[in-house]
């Protein structure tokens, strides 16, 4: 029964930090405003969106999750679904996440990539109800249930937007035009054989996301938390508290043990305190009142069954055991309170990191 009441207290702290990652409230009360992406169509601002109805917009529609940050920290972080009308998304990759609801990825943090701090998730994301356009980029991440998830280009939605008129023919190698020396306005087109005008976008956003990861990967380096991963914080957190209950359950449990002894001890020092009273009282009398005492210590009879006496010193030595094993439960009950204060504390930390 106590192993199932553990599980049940683990599973339960697990369910309640899962969502961490999770908007729970769109509260932001910031007015919505258009740009070259979502087009307003009610005095133009944009209207609120329920994010229940985001998975079944009608076409040519789109909504904008935006993120709402107090400069000066007063205010906690909030965010708010914005509806419009769809604008012009050629220029955004559509990212999806195989096997995973749309509508948990509208109500979910997204991030650049894997390693990024907690609070630094992407401030505006788009929904068309069926793919996620963000800005500047062609992956994301994100963490649903727990689970680290990429978010990657729709390649047939990609090509689809990103579909160009055909491209001029090239010129024959012999009737390109030779640069002179002294004419400004030619340049050698080797200079620009990194630059990939008319090849695979896909490709392209890819390399150049590359090289500016690797830029900002550099520069946050230091300041990365020693470079622990998110999902590994998480689940070292997730770790800790499953110690902390255990910890405080078996702590809980010395503390009763505790108290049944301190009740044995109690009864004893209470009928110690009552004979002892006694023995003074009729040793008061007697020539050497010390001596009385003793004697009545070792062979004066307390309780007598048969031929068993239990005198006074009996008595005391039990008192001695009782109160070692009281002492015994009140050091482990500090103790595994202390390993709860402790590991829950640095799951704190950790959840909060």
């Amino acid at each position: 029964m106590k192993r199932l009441t553990l599980l049940a207290l683990c599973l339960s702290i697990v369910t309640a930090f899962a969502g961490s990652y999770d908007i729970e409230e769109f509260t932001a009360s910031d007015a919505g405003t258009p740009d070259s992406y979502i087009k307003a169509e009610f005095g133009g601002q944009l209207k609120t969106a329920p994010a229940d109805e985001v998975s079944s917009l009608q076409d040519g529609r789109l909504v904008v999750r935006q993120k709402f940050t107090d400069p000066f920290g007063e205010q906690p972080t909030a965010y708010q679904l914005f509806q419009g009308g769809k604008g012009d998304l050629s220029k955004l990759v559509p990212l999806k996440a195989e096997g995973v609801d749309y509508s948990k990825l509208v109500t979910t943090r997204l991030y650049a990539r894997r390693g990024m701090p907690f609070e630094e998730d992407i401030e505006k994301v788009y929904f068309d109800g069926k793919a996620v356009y963000i800005p500047g980029f062609s992956t994301a991440v994100a963490f649903v249930d727990g689970e680290m998830v990429q978010l990657k280009a729709d390649n047939a939605s990609a090509e689809e937007a990103s579909a160009e008129p055909s491209a001029a023919p090239e010129v024959a190698s012999s009737e390109e035009e030779e640069c002179d020396d002294y004419d400004p306005d030619c340049e050698d087109e080797d200079e620009d054989d990194d630059i990939d005008v008319k090849g695979d976008l896909d490709e392209s956003n890819a390399k150049a996301d590359a090289r500016d990861y690797a830029v900002s990967g550099a520069s946050e380096n230091a300041t990365d938390r020693f470079g622990i991963a998110d999902e590994v914080r998480f689940w070292s957190a997730i770790a800790l508290s499953a110690v902390a209950v255990t910890s405080a359950i078996i702590g809980v449990t010395q503390q009763m043990e505790a108290n049944k002894v301190q009740d044995v001890y109690d009864n004893y020092d209470k009928l110690h305190s009552t004979v002892m009273d006694e023995v003074k009282r009729v040793c008061a009398t007697d020539k050497e009142p010390a001596a009385c005492e003793v004697a009545f210590k070792n062979y004066g009879t307390i309780v007598e069954t048969g031929d068993d006496k239990y005198t006074v010193s009996m008595l005391e030595r039990d008192m001695a055991i009782n109160k070692k094993t009281l002492d015994s439960y009140k050091f482990y009950r500090n103790l595994w309170f202390g390993v709860t204060a402790v590991s829950l504390t640095a799951a704190i930390v950790l959840f909060v990191w």
